[in-house]
């Protein structure tokens, strides 16, 4: 028999799914615009798509023998009745994973000209079709999550207490997946923008999205192959990850809870699923107004509705303690850490800011100390976010102790968690509007649309930016309660394999030690070669570009640039780029744990995740920072467009590319995929 609760989750997903599909029945009839309009789209989709599947094809391969080889470890280890039931649920993950990248980049591609035909006539009616397009997104991407997750719960068993830690392949194979979707399109789209930027802005001196310049429908397409596709599978895994991590810590409370304690996590989603579809609704664009306005206070509604369910659900699933008020005090703290971390990333990347001006002030003085003072603001933006994840896990664990029962402290983290995983849908709608108005800006100035259009798509495009990088902020926030929750659940897991209680991990220890310091260290390798990818596939675009621009006859206009050479330079670069990190990243941790086992390969999580988030903040936000910092200059500050302070801000923005949109997104998925390989290959470091 299925629980009444998770047919509540299956009921508000269909509901999800159900509004998905009306927006994008709506969203498709709508103009498509100009010819030429059409023609740029119809590139950018055709080189997205044929990058989609060449590089999920490569994928399926990796997740094929991975499921082999955790069939073959469960088995060897004893534990034939766990191997299928485990590497079935990879597969299932890992599908899953795929697909959601997949929605999120095919609806990206057929928003963005229907965005474009909008801006023609209205900057309110621009919003509302990327802000919808989004939405899609955001809504496909979350119910597909749940679904995933109760449905597997569903076949694997009636066991609820053995139930979590076979799920947790699922986790394991959407990680997997979301990496390398992740890390190959933001190798795509990061080596296509600087290619562009560098020789078409810095050594021609064209406009960015300029016709004339052969690298930029490559660009073009990377915003959906990276921010998209990448991003869809990331926060599909976050959502499926951090609710497995919460499910296993709610084992322990089943004595007291029983099955409530386990599916809360999921339950709890599925509202702020809920919350998310009002939030989305209440959004709607106006002429002339700023459009994060209407975006910012779709969030807060959505934010406050969440608060709303959340009491109701602490009260329904947890409500048999007496002071099971201190968990929705708990939920409360994640859900105002979302809010706080948005505002953090805010400050640090919007033009409005200290940080930006800075940075734009620096580049008077040329590219070095631009490149100095950004370097230095990614180093700041480690500060407050630290603080911030210290005091809500403090405060959190605080309040589960206040409810007096045992393991409630640990549980009031997992309910913080939740709290702020349950404005997810509206946020990855966010996120998608990025680049959905980045791609309908590329379309409208391709296709040489009046200045006006033009000016109503830069609008639109700048808040895209701060959207992108306001939900990259949000990624790593809830990344950073996530692992501290799956830390907990694979010491949980080990305890219950060993049959000996596992509570503390030994720094002290020689093994544990080494254990933490190659953590640390894996994780600045993997950013180098996530990094160097960039450069030397971007290479290989700025040698295109510049054979291209010696022929007169492109640079007057009058012959068109040959787009597709530089799409199959980048798509086979990035491909050939993601492979080594990858492998390196799932092969690594199991030799430390098959060497120095599991003490050992605790400490290398603990350490190499703390070292994760604190990184991606640098990159995440140094990146935003040059990128911003560009773009206020374009608007005539500091001399603005083809100014010498300029050209300094777009080479700053060219090393923050990568480092936002390549390796910072990258480490998210990274810290999360660790903690989900040691608890899927636990028997193997026992």
């Amino acid at each position: 028999m299925i629980d009444f609760a998770l047919l509540i989750v299956i009921a508000i997903c269909i509901v999800a799914l159900g509004l998905a599909a009306i927006l994008t029945r709506n969203l498709l009839s709508q103009d498509q615009g100009t010819p030429k309009m059409r023609e740029v789209a119809d590139a950018i989709r055709v080189g997205a798509e044929a990058f989609i599947k060449r590089q999920y094809s490569t994928i399926a391969i990796l997740a094929i023998i991975l499921a082999v080889v955790i069939f073959a470890v469960y088995t060897l280890t004893g534990q034939q009745a766990l191997a299928l039931s485990t590497a079935a649920a990879f597969i299932v993950g890992s599908a899953c994973s795929a697909v959601a990248g997949i929605v999120a980049m095919w609806i990206a591609v057929r928003t963005n000209i229907r965005t474009a035909a909008a801006a023609q006539k209205s900057d309110g009616k621009a919003l509302d079709f990327s802000f919808r397009g989004g939405a899609i997104s955001g809504l496909i991407i979350t119910s597909m999550s749940l679904l995933g997750v109760s449905l597997t719960y569903i076949a694997l068993g009636a066991d609820p207490t053995h139930t979590p830690f076979v799920i947790v392949g699922f986790g394991f194979g959407a990680s997997f997946v979301a990496l390398f979707a992740q890390l190959g399109g933001g190798i795509y789209t990061k080596a296509a923008d600087v290619g562009a930027d560098l020789v078409g802005k810095v050594e021609a001196g064209i406009p960015e999205d300029d016709v004339r310049n052969p690298a930029v429908v490559a660009d073009l397409v990377g915003d959906n192959v990276g921010d998209c596709a990448g991003r869809g599978a990331d926060l599909f895994e976050s959502t499926a990850a951090e609710n497995i991590g919460a499910m296993i810590l709610g084992v322990a409370l089943f004595p007291i809870f029983g099955v409530n304690g386990i599916l809360f996590p999921i339950i709890m989603c599925a509202l702020g699923l809920l919350a998310s579809m009002i939030g989305i609704l209440c959004v709607r664009g106006k002429d002339g107004a700023d459009p994060m306005d209407a975006m910012n206070m779709g969030y807060y509604i959505t934010a406050v509705i969440s608060a709303v369910f959340l009491y109701f659900g602490v009260q329904w699933l947890l409500g048999s303690t007496p002071n099971w008020i201190y968990f929705f005090f708990a939920g409360l703290v994640g859900i105002a850490l979302s809010v706080a971390f948005l505002r953090v990333t805010l400050y640090y990347t919007d033009h409005h800011y200290r940080p930006v001006q800075e940075i734009s002030n620096a580049s008077e003085t040329g590219a070095a100390t631009n490149i100095i003072s950004g370097f230095s603001v990614g180093l700041e933006t480690t500060a407050i976010p630290a603080v911030l994840i210290g005091i809500s896990l403090l405060l959190s664990y605080w309040c589960g102790t206040m409810t007096g029962i045992e393991g409630g402290g640990l549980y009031g983290t997992a309910v913080a968690t939740i709290g702020m995983l349950m404005v997810c849908a509206y946020v990855l709608t966010m996120d998608t509007f990025g680049p959905i108005a980045d791609n309908a800006g590329g379309i409208v100035e391709m296709s040489q649309a009046p200045d006006e259009v033009r000016n109503r798509m830069d609008k639109l495009d700048a808040a895209g930016n701060t959207t992108k990088a306001l939900t990259k902020g949000y990624a790593i926030g809830s990344a950073s309660l996530a692992v501290f929750l799956l830390f907990n659940a694979y010491m949980a897991d080990i305890t219950k394999l060993t049959g000996k209680a596992f509570e503390v991990v030994n720094l002290a220890s020689v093994p544990v030690f080494v254990g933490a310091l190659l953590g640390a260290m894996l994780v600045f390798l993997f950013a180098s070669l996530a990094i160097r990818a960039v450069s030397k596939t971007a290479q290989s675009v700025i040698d295109a570009v510049r054979v291209q621009f010696k022929d007169p006859a492109i640079m007057a206009g009058t012959k068109k640039p040959d787009y597709a050479a530089v799409i199959d330079i980048t798509t086979a670069g990035a491909l050939r780029s993601m492979v080594l990190p990858g492998i390196l990243v799932v092969g690594f941790p199991i030799i430390i744990g098959v060497t120095m086992k599991y003490e050992a390969l605790a400490g290398f999580l603990m350490v190499g995740t703390i070292t994760g988030i604190l990184l991606a903040l640098i990159l995440n936000n140094a990146g935003g920072a040059w990128d911003n910092a560009k773009k206020y200059i374009e608007t005539g500050a500091h001399g603005g467009k083809r100014s010498e302070a300029h050209k300094a801000a777009v080479i700053g923005d060219t090393i923050g590319d990568p480092f936002k949109d390549t390796a910072g997104p990258s480490l998210h998925v990274l810290i999360k995929l660790l903690a989900t390989l040691t608890l899927v290959l636990a028997p193997l470091f026992i």
